[in-house]
C-alpha cells in the first residue's frame, strides 16, 4: 500500500493476540508445516546432490594398480580403458557402484533372502521362499567351480564396489537409504562379495525358468477339463505356417512324448496352489508372463549395404525404474593375452563383464530359448520322512533366520527331497490340506496331505559366469561355442556374427533328460522313480547349432528352436511364433528380396507394430451386421486399418477393446479366475482355431440358463462392449480414440516405487507414457487383457550393431544408466526408446574421446 490512507487505524485491525487460542495454534502449525517442508526440500536437495557421482578429475582408490580412465558420454555412459584385467573389472565396480549401487544392494537382498533386513516384515513371504531354494548357497558352490581367471576378476570387481562403500556414508549413496532412515532403519551395507554376483544369475534363471506355472494351470485344469479340451487351450507350435529358427534332419526317429495325466486329487491341488502362491511372492526382477521374450536376429554381408554382418536385439522384460540394463565399455589400454578385453554392451549393475554386446572381433545377442527345466514332485511326508520307491527315505532338514527391521526375526525349518527343496512349505496355507481331502488315484494313504518339491536345473552348481568372460573375450565362431558350452542356466539362444562375415546360431544349457522321455508338462508323483530324471542333460555336441546358413540371415524370437523331428525334449511351451515370422517377412520380402539391409532397416524392423491376431479377426468382425449406427462406428474403423497399432492408431485402440472383450466373454465364465486369458501369443493361436468352430462349447456362455451362444453372438456382444467401453475411457468420437490412451507405460521403481506412499512413489517413478505396439507385435508392449491395457513387457533395450564399423552401431536403453531418482541419466533415453530412436554407440578409442563430456580419472591410492 502506497497511501496512508489505505492503512487501517490500529484499534481498526484485528491483533494476532487477541485472536481465539485455536486460531492462533492453526496458523503456528502452518508455519511449522512450511518451516519443514523447506527444511525438507533442503536437506532433500543436499541428500541428492550428494549422493550424484563423481564424474570428472581425479579420484585416488586403494587397491588399484595403475591409472584408469572413465570417459561418459552426454548420457553418462561410460567407457573404461585400464592395463590389467584386475583394474579394469575393480573400476568396473565403482563405476557402477556410483551410479547403482542401491539397486545392487536391493538385489542382493532379494537373491539372498534378506530383503525383510530393509523392508521389515512384509518381505518375510519372499525370504523365506528364496532360502528354501537356497539360491545364494548354489552361488556359493558354483564360485568354488569357477576358473582362476573368472574367480579373479569377480574379485577385483568385488574390490572396485567395496573401494565406493568405503568413502561413503549412507546418505551419499542413494536417497533411498536416507528415506528408509526416517523410517527408522539402522543399516551399513556390508562388503560386497563375488558371491552377490553370482546369486544375480540366479534371479535371472528363475524369471526365465521356463513352464513351471503352466505346469501348475494345466494341473488345476485337470481337475473339470477332459484332456482335448486342455489341449485346445494350448496349441502346438505350427510348424506349417510359423519357421523354428532352423531345420533339424536326425539320424534317428525321434521319442514319443508321455500321454497327459490323470486329474490331480484336491490335496495335491492345494499343495501345488500353495506353490503358485509362493512364487508370487518373489519381485520379478527380469519378468515374468506371457510377454516376457526377445527378439535377435542377425543377417549375413550378402545381404547387406556393407557387405559385413548385421546384428539386432531387442529382449522383453517387466518395465522398471532403473531399467534392467547398464550400458558400458571394458577397454584393455593395449589387448593382448594379458589383458584381452575390449568389449561393449549391455551390462547388469553387479555382475562384472558384458552380458550383451560386442567385442572388437564378434557380436552376440540373447533370446529365451525357454526350455523345460524344472519338474514339480507331489512328495509323500509323514513326519521327517518321504516316500520313494516303497520306502521311507529322512528328509533333508536345516533351519534358516532371517533378520526384520524393525520385528522379531523369522526362523523356519527348510526341507528336501531327493528331486529338490519342498516348496509348498513356505505357504501357511498348507495347513488347509487335511485329512478329508481326496487322493491321487493308485498313490498312497493321503495321511496330512501332499508337499510339493522343485526340481531345477538352476539349483546345480554350474560355471555359468565363466560363460560370461568368455563370450567377451571371444574371437572366432570356436571360441564362442567354447564360451557357449559353459552357459548352464538360463538357457538362451545366441546368435552370433564375427568381421570375417560370419553368422551362426548356438543353443547352450543344462537341459534335463527325463526317464522314459516323458515331458514336463504336469506334476508327477515323488514316490516314484519311473519320474525322476536321467541324470543326464542334452550333450553340448547335440545341441542345436548353425553356421553361415544358405538363406543368409538367422531370426530368434522365441519361437521352436527345431522342427518336430529333434531327437530330444527340449520344450513343447515355445512361442507360437508370430514375431519370428513376422520379421522373416520384413527380411525377405521388404528388405532383402528388394535392396540391401542397413542399420536404419534393422531398426524399423524392431519397431514394427502389425498386429499378427488382426488380419485372422478382423475379417470375421467384419462379416458381423451390427444395426446400430452406434455400433457400427467402430466396426468401421477396422475396414481401412492396416493391422499396425501406432500410440495414436483409433482402429488399434478399438480392436484391442474388442480382443480384450471377446477373451472375457468366452472364457472367464469357464476358467478360474487364475487361468484368465491374459490375451498373448498362446490366447491367440486358441481364437484362431476357435474361429473355425462357430459352435464350439467355449463360446457358450454357461451362465445363461436356456441359451446357447455361439460365435457370432459372442463377436456381436464383443464388438458392443468394446464401443461403450472407449465411450468410457476416452470419447463418444471414435476419431478422437487413441490406443496409447489405453496402452501405457509406467516406470516403477523395484523397490520404493509401489510402497504405497503417494510422495515416495512420485519421486521414484516416472510416467505414464503413451506406448505404440503390442503383444506379440516385433515392438512387444505386451499387456495382460485380464487385468487392463498397461504394458507388462516391453523391449527393455534395443541395439543394431554394424560388423563393418562397430562404431557405426546404435543402442537404447529403456530408462537410463543412473539409479539417482534425480540424475539427468534417470530416464534420459525413455523419449527416444519411446519414439523408436536410438542413440550412436562408438566403441573406438578415438569415437569415444569425440563423444566425451566427462573425463574422471582412477588413481591409485598408497595408503
Amino acid at each position: 500500500m502506497n497511501s496512508s490512507t489505505d492503512v487501517p487505524a490500529a484499534d481498526e485491525r484485528t491483533r494476532f493476540r487477541d485472536w481465539p487460542t485455536g486460531g492462533r495454534w492453526l496458523v503456528y502449525s502452518v508455519i511449522l508445516l512450511v518451516i519443514a517442508m523447506i527444511a525438507l526440500f533442503l536437506a532433500g536437495a543436499t541428500v541428492v546432490r550428494r549422493s550424484l557421482p563423481q564424474t570428472s578429475g581425479t579420484l585416488q582408490l586403494r587397491g588399484l594398480t595403475s591409472t584408469v580412465d572413465v570417459d561418459r558420454d552426454a548420457n553418462g555412459i561410460a567407457q573404461v580403458y585400464a592395463d590389467t584385467p584386475a583394474d579394469l573389472f575393480y573400476a568396473q565396480g565403482y563405476v557402477q557402484a556410483q551410479d547403482r549401487f542401491w539397486e545392487m544392494d536391493f538385489r542382493r537382498h532379494v537373491t539372498s533372502g534378506r530383503l525383510s533386513e530393509l523392508l521389515g516384515k512384509k518381505a518375510l513371504s519372499t525370504d523365506m521362499y528364496i532360502r528354501t531354494m537356497g539360491w545364494r548357497d548354489v552361488a556359493q558352490k558354483e564360485y568354488a567351480l569357477l576358473s582362476p581367471d573368472s574367480r579373479s576378476y569377480l574379485d577385483a570387481y568385488s574390490a572396485g564396489v567395496n573401494a565406493y562403500i568405503h568413502v561413503h556414508s549412507i546418505s551419499q549413496m542413494s536417497l533411498e537409504y536416507s528415506l528408509l532412515a526416517i523410517h527408522g532403519l539402522n543399516y551399513t551395507p556390508e562388503d560386497w562379495t563375488p558371491v552377490d554376483s553370482l546369486a544375480w544369475l540366479k534371479a535371472m534363471a528363475w524369471d526365465l525358468r521356463g513352464n513351471m506355472d503352466d505346469e501348475i494351470d494345466r494341473a488345476r485344469l485337470s481337475v473339470d477339463r477332459t484332456p482335448d479340451q486342455i489341449a485346445e487351450l494350448y496349441p502346438p507350435y505350427p510348424y506349417a505356417t510359423n519357421q523354428p529358427i532352423m531345420d533339424w534332419k536326425p539320424a534317428t526317429p525321434p521319442p514319443t512324448g508321455a500321454n497327459p495325466r490323470p486329474p490331480l486329487g484336491s490335496a495335491a491341488m492345494k499343495a501345488l496352489e500353495a506353490v503358485e502362491r509362493g512364487t508370487a511372492a518373489i519381485p520379478d526382477l527380469l519378468g515374468s508372463g506371457d510377454g516376457i521374450g526377445s527378439n535377435s536376429w542377425v543377417v549375413s554381408g550378402a545381404h547387406t549395404v556393407s557387405g559385413k554382418p548385421l546384428l539386432a536385439n531387442d529382449p522383453h522384460l517387466s518395465p522398471s525404474l532403473p531399467g534392467i540394463w547398464y550400458q558400458m565399455g571394458l577397454h584393455c589400454r593395449v589387448v593382448d593375452e594379458s589383458c584381452p578385453f575390449d568389449v561393449s554392451g549391455f551390462t547388469f549393475a553387479g555382475v562384472p563383464g558384458v552380458m550383451i554386446g560386442h567385442n572388437d572381433k564378434i557380436a552376440w545377442g540373447f533370446t529365451n530359448l525357454d526350455p523345460d527345466v524344472t519338474d514339480l514332485y507331489l512328495e509323500k511326508v509323514e513326519g521327517q520322512n518321504y516316500l520313494y520307491d516303497n520306502k521311507w527315505l529322512p528328509l533333508k532338514e536345516h533351519d534358516e533366520t532371517i533378520k526384520v527391521a524393525g520385528g522379531k526375526s523369522k526362523t523356519f525349518t527348510v526341507r528336501a527331497t531327493g528331486h529338490g527343496p519342498l516348496v509348498s512349505d513356505v505357504s501357511s496355507q498348507l495347513s488347509s490340506v487335511g485329512a478329508n481331502a481326496s487322493s491321487l488315484p493308485g498313490s498312497p494313504p493321503r495321511g496330512n496331505g501332499y508337499a510339493v518339491s522343485l526340481e531345477w536345473t538352476a539349483l546345480t552348481p554350474s560355471r555359468t559366469a565363466d560363460a560370461i568372460f568368455l563370450l567377451d573375450r571371444a574371437q572366432d565362431w570356436t571360441q564362442f561355442r567354447a564360451a557357449a558350452a559353459r552357459f548352464a542356466v538360463p538357457s538362451q539362444n545366441l546368435v552370433y556374427a564375427d568381421t570375417d562375415g560370419n553368422i551362426g546360431y548356438q543353443a547352450p544349457g543344462l537341459i534335463p533328460i527325463r526317464k522314459g522321455n516323458r515331458s514336463g508338462d504336469y506334476p508327477v508323483e515323488g514316490w516314484n522313480s519311473a519320474n525322476d530324471w536321467s541324470g543326464k542333460y542334452v550333450p553340448f555336441k547335440d545341441l542345436p547349432t548353425e553356421l553361415n546358413p544358405d538363406d543368409g540371415f538367422i531370426v530368434t524370437a522365441n519361437q521352436a528352436v527345431t522342427g518336430p523331428n529333434y531327437p530330444y525334449f527340449l520344450s513343447d511351451s515355445w512361442d507360437q511364433g508370430y514375431r519370428s515370422q513376422r520379421i522373416r517377412q520384413l527380411l525377405t520380402k521388404d528388405f532383402v528380396g528388394d535392396q540391401p539391409v542397413g542399420v536404419a532397416e534393422m531398426s524399423r524392423i524392431q519397431n514394427d507394430t502389425r498386429n499378427p491376431m488382426a488380419p485372422i479377426l478382423v475379417p470375421y468382425l467384419l462379416n458381423i451386421l451390427l444395426t446400430s449406427e452406434y455400433y457400427a462406428d467402430g466396426q468401421r474403423l477396422l475396414a481401412t486399418w492396416d493391422y499396425t497399432q501406432p500410440a495414436d492408431s483409433a482402429a488399434a485402440a478399438y480392436f484391442n477393446a474388442v480382443w480384450s472383450n471377446l477373451l472375457r466373454l468366452t472364457f472367464q465364465d469357464q476358467l478360474k479366475k487364475s487361468l484368465w486369458p491374459d490375451g498373448g501369443q498362446r490366447w491367440m493361436a486358441v481364437v484362431s482355431e476357435l474361429l473355425q468352430e462357430p459352435d464350439s462349447p467355449w463360446w457358450d456362455d454357461v451362465r445363461t440358463d436356456g441359451v446357447i451362444e455361439n460365435r457370432d453372438t459372442i463377436l456381436t456382444t464383443a464388438m458392443q462392449d468394446a464401443r461403450d467401453e472407449l465411450v468410457r475411457r476416452i470419447s463418444v468420437d471414435p476419431d478422437k480414440w487413441q490406443w496409447g490412451a489405453l496402452h501405457q507405460l509406467k516406470l516403477t521403481n523395484q523397490s520404493l516405487g509401489a510402497s504405497g506412499i503417494g510422495v515416495v512413489e512420485r519421486l521414484f517413478n516416472r510416467g505414464p507414457y503413451d506406448v505404440a505396439g503390442g503383444g506379440s507385435n516385433v515392438d512387444a508392449t505386451a499387456w495382460d487383457a485380464a487385468k487392463g491395457y498397461a504394458v507388462t513387457a516391453a523391449p527393455s533395450m534395443r541395439m543394431v550393431v554394424d560388423l563393418s564399423d562397430f562404431d557405426n552401431s546404435r543402442w537404447i536403453n529403456q530408462t537410463g544408466v543412473s539409479g539417482h531418482a534425480f540424475s539427468a541419466h534417470y530416464t534420459d533415453q525413455t523419449k527416444l526408446w519411446l519414439a523408436g530412436e536410438t542413440l550412436p554407440w562408438v566403441s573406438s578409442k578415438t569415437a569415444v574421446q569425440a563423444a566425451t563430456r566427462d573425463h574422471l580419472n582412477l588413481v591409485p591410492r598408497s595408503n
